[in-house]
């Protein structure tokens, strides 16, 4: 705290974050670059590959395309309907920026150890499934809770209508990469081979778990701020409120003194006047 009385930080990542969204180029390369490695398609591909083995050519095509549709589909209802969900259960962006934070170390941890996003009984139903375009693939493998905190909480940051074309931007270019990296990867990563794959994937993990301890650390700072804002406009308020009261009394003795001095001319008077 400043000695004035006021906040102050060397730093402040919201209105950073506010400055790099301000216009529509750069809200959609922050978009594609924050969600890029989170939804990570090319971790995806070997699952996908996995999951269509027994599909032709032509409908592992339709299928990857059914898949960019809706990851671009998920993430968008998220970003136009984030700030209305915000509102409606009374969440603050801080509290938001802490808990997307602990969802995206979720999921880069389990990058980092190569354990799977879907549960067992989500392996299974995918095995017997026809249609693996929505689930599991679009969500939860490759929009899942990670990937929409992320665009709730840049959602939050923007009021132009400019940022959120350039949102919108970021996420279709984000769903078409996923197209490609489906449609083509097959091939680019049976040369890899299932270590380089794993290794790659480690190193999304571990640049991911990064992300996720900076936004939990900016949710904290950004709700001791609030919080210290909070407790200062009180203690004002505070400090306010007697000198209302004196103010009133000080009226009130002002009165009945007028009143006073009226009865007192009153008094003075000639008995014949």
């Amino acid at each position: 705290m400043k000695p004035d009385g006021t906040i102050g930080f060397r730093m402040n990542p919201s209105h950073a974050l506010e400055r790099l969204l301000h216009t529509l180029p750069n809200a959609a390369t922050a978009t594609f670059l924050a969600l890029f490695p989170i939804v990570n398609p090319f971790g995806g591909i070997p699952m996908f590959f996995a999951l269509t083995e027994n599909f032709s050519r032509a409908e592992r095509n339709r299928t990857a395309l059914k898949v960019s549709f809706w990851v671009f589909a998920i993430l968008l209802v998220f970003m136009l309907f984030g700030r209305f969900v915000l509102s409606l259960f009374g969440i603050s962006l801080p509290v938001l920026k802490i808990a997307g934070g602990l969802i995206v170390a979720n999921t880069a941890w389990g990058m980092v150890t190569a354990s799977s996003r879907l549960t067992v009984a989500e392996s299974a139903d995918a095995n017997t499934k026809e249609d693996i375009s929505l689930t599991p693939m679009a969500m939860p493998l490759l929009s899942g809770p990670g990937s929409i905190g992320v665009v709730m909480g840049l959602a939050a940051n923007v009021d132009s209508l400019s940022s959120y074309i350039g949102i919108v931007i970021g996420i279709f270019a984000l769903a078409i990469t996923v197209y490609l990296f489906l449609r083509m990867g097959g091939p680019f990563v049976g040369r890899l081979g299932p270590n380089a794959v794993g290794a790659i994937t480690r190193i999304f993990g571990f640049l991911i778990l990064a992300i996720a301890v900076q936004l939990v650390a900016d949710g904290v700072v950004d709700f001791m701020a609030s919080t210290e804002a909070r407790q200062i406009s009180c203690r004002s308020d505070l400090r306010l409120a007697p000198s209302k009261e004196n103010a009133q009394s000080l009226q009130e003795a002002s009165c009945r003194h007028g009143t006073t001095q009226t009865m007192v001319k009153a008094s003075n008077c000639p008995q014949g006047a």
